[in-house]
């Protein structure tokens, strides 16, 4: 840890303690606080192999937070497998009870403001991008169903079929024209909250160019968008074309929670099942 914080200009003497903060699937991260009473959060990175898209996470996460405008961490340092950051102040969503619409609310005027940073091509941050979000987004369908495949994932339909069932659907992607800064992982432990309000955005690893539409299958994660978001957000709702996308997303992230399992050693069948039986759902109502 002293070689992290030494290349992000911090002195290791200055430190007055560390904390392992758990709770994240992938990279470690440890609370830092200061002699000067800042607290900063070091995140490094596994050694073990994992997805083909999880490589360079924690560069793709320092550009996310230097692009995006937001309550989101200051990046103070980064590096080859490590990444240093303000902490933000609060506690993940799904641990604080008794929230109302209101958050919803201020949580969609929130994405609407991380959702106006644009680029010039489609896909991953930390790979070469596309130049349309089909030829994106059927790359990134492929690299899954490759992972699952080597990794020998149980899944609901054949590779191939789901590959072919994504690929008819290019007409819709190629409604997507603009290339839009997504975090992919709004899930109420990536979301904080401090005295009733939104307080903060983290865990931006995920984050591609993409379509704003993908963004809805975490922040409504096995449920439908609710009103308030969508309120806050600036839209009264999906049309056709968007909802048939959103489902297209949903394929997306099942594929990946089943994926994932394998690395990772999750042996947990009661959430290989859940999750497979959504992720049938999802190829269902695509047809």
């Amino acid at each position: 840890m002293d070689g992290e914080l030494t290349a992000s200009g911090i002195d290791p003497a200055s430190v007055v303690t560390t904390e392992d903060l758990g709770g994240g699937t992938y990279n470690r991260a440890v609370r830092v606080t200061l002699t000067d009473g800042r607290r900063l959060v070091l995140k490094i990175a596994p050694s073990a192999p994992g997805l083909a898209y999880e490589h360079d996470l924690l560069a793709t996460e320092a550009e996310y937070y230097r692009l995006a405008s937001g309550p989101l961490p200051a990046v103070v340092g980064a590096g080859p497998g490590f990444l240093l950051m303000t902490e933000v102040p609060g506690e993940p969503w799904n641990r604080t009870p008794g929230t109302g619409p209101h958050l919803r609310r201020e949580l969609g005027a929130i994405v609407a403001g991380l959702h106006e940073t644009t680029g010039d091509g489609f896909g991953y941050l930390q790979d070469p991008l596309h130049p349309t979000w089909p030829s994106a987004f059927t790359a990134m369908i492929d690299a899954i169903l490759a992972d699952a495949v080597r990794y020998r994932v149980r899944l609901p339909r054949p590779a191939a079929e789901i590959a072919h069932l994504v690929r008819r659907h290019e007409p819709l992607l190629e409604l997507v024209t603009t290339p839009v800064l997504v975090h992919f992982d709004l899930w109420p432990g990536n979301i904080l909250l401090q005295d009733g309000r939104v307080s903060g955005i983290i865990d931006a690893e995920r984050a591609f160019w993409g379509d704003p539409v993908a963004e809805f299958v975490s922040l409504t994660l096995f449920h439908e968008p609710d009103a308030p978001l969508l309120a806050g957000y600036g839209t009264a709702g999906f049309d056709a074309p968007a909802r048939r996308r959103l489902t297209l997303y949903r394929v997306y992230l099942g594929l990946i929670m089943l994926a994932e399992m394998v690395p990772r050693k999750d042996t947990n069948a009661d959430r290989e099942r859940f999750v497979s039986g959504w992720l049938a759902e999802n190829l269902a109502a695509l047809g």
